[in-house]
């Protein structure tokens, strides 16, 4: 054992520097890096967890990249069809990291009650829909099977059924418009048999989930005949590469858009997340860091005729900077325990209990997701550590002024 880390575990380990001066101070210095610690915690999980619910949302709706014919509008109805005789489905080959492909179609309607009416999208999937990210916002009943034959059965949002006056199980009649305009709407009944909350208005406000061979039969389509298809990958991260590729690979005479293309306002603002959460990262640090400078420097004050008695016997500046240095070593690990303690059972309490609640309407869910990953939080408290100990090293340098001949006289 070095001598340097001897004395400062005896310095750490006497009862006079636990009832002394500075113990109050070493004491804050301690709680601040423990809640800078939570807040930081706090600000990456619930960031990240509120960025990544939001996006899952958007991509269940839509894919990650979708692949439309080129000569179709922006809206949200599929006017020209494309093939499903295409290389990349059902198995998208030529492009790695993509899980799923499948195709769907879309058409606008009118629902129509004996009281009311509202515009809605009729999305049509097939036997080869993914339900994965839908499962989650099913609120009651179930997911529909489309692999038989043709089939009524639709997935209506709350938000729909809340304005109709809707439930489980009932039935409703919709219009949809024929080509030519003239002639008389085409009318068609449905049967709820799942009822979904997304928690995105902008989706639940006008997506009913029904069979694509509905929309064929409304469109005059055969059965290899689809709106779009919906392609999903394995790493959310490599989506703009991914999307080039699927650009740059499929036919000429169709079009790949991104969903964060399509969706910019919405991937904008959870993007301004990040630079919330740097920002409370550096404040926390900061703050952190000079509590502990303010207690170092106290320490050493306190610790003046020590230094002193050190210097004589032949320690050199070095030496007895380390000590201190070991000495703030121990707090800052100390402030960084009981800040992940803390911290991290108020985000398990979060995570499985649900404790803060949000407005859905501002943040597009109900509770406030959270993200736990092993990786972040050690990143986290190893640079918190590495931080704070540079910030130490240069209030230390306060050590080499000391006299020996005056430091051994101080009182």
């Amino acid at each position: 054992m070095n001598y340097e880390f001897f004395i400062a575990k005896r310095i750490i380990g006497s009862k006079a520097y636990k009832s002394s001066v500075s113990a109050p101070i070493i004491k804050i210095g301690i709680s601040a890096i423990a809640i800078g610690m939570v807040v930081m915690l706090i600000a990456i999980a619930t960031g990240i967890g509120l960025q990544q619910k939001i996006r899952d949302k958007v991509v269940a709706f839509n894919g990650h990249v979708a692949i439309t014919n080129y000569d179709s509008n922006a809206s949200d109805e599929s006017e020209i069809p494309i093939s499903k005789n295409q290389d990349f489905y059902p198995e998208f080959k030529d492009v790695k990291g993509i899980a799923h492909v499948q195709a769907t179609a879309t058409k606008f309607g009118v629902i129509r009650t004996e009281t009311d009416f509202e515009g809605i999208v009729l999305k049509g999937v097939g036997s080869d829909y993914n339900w994965h990210y839908f499962e989650e916002f099913l609120m009651e009943g179930r997911l529909p099977n489309y692999s038989g034959e043709m089939s009524n059965e639709v997935v209506i949002s709350q938000y729909l059924a809340s304005r109709l006056q809707f439930k489980l199980g009932d039935s409703f009649q919709t219009v949809f418009k024929k080509e030519n305009i003239d002639q008389m709407p085409w009318l068609r009944a449905f049967e709820i048999v799942g009822i979904y909350n997304s928690g995105m208005k902008e989706m639940d406000e006008k997506f009913v989930m029904g069979d694509i061979r509905q929309v064929q039969r409304l469109n005059k389509w055969d059965e290899e005949q689809v709106g779009n298809f919906e392609v999903f990958l394995d790493d959310f991260n490599q989506m703009e590469t991914k999307g080039i590729e699927i650009y740059d690979t499929i036919p000429s005479d169709l079009d790949a858009t991104t969903v964060q293309q399509k969706y910019i306002s919405v991937f904008e603002w959870i993007g301004i997340f990040d630079n919330n959460t740097y920002g409370i990262i550096g404040i926390m640090i900061l703050v952190a860091g000079i509590n502990m400078i303010t207690a170092l420097l106290v320490l050493i004050l306190e610790r003046t005729q020590m230094i002193g008695i050190l210097k004589a016997l032949g320690s050199n500046n070095w030496s007895i900077r380390k000590v201190f240095l070991y000495n703030a070593t121990y707090l800052i690990g100390l402030g960084l325990l009981w800040g992940n303690l803390i911290g991290l059972g108020l985000l398990f309490a979060q995570k499985y209990f649900g404790i803060v609640a949000l407005n859905p309407k501002e943040y597009y869910v109900s509770e406030a997701p959270v993200y736990l990953s092993l990786d972040y939080i050690l990143m986290l408290n190893l640079g918190t550590f590495i931080v704070c100990l540079l910030m130490l090293i240069i209030p230390s340098i306060i050590i080499t002024k000391i006299s020996p001949v005056k430091a051994m006289r101080f009182d």
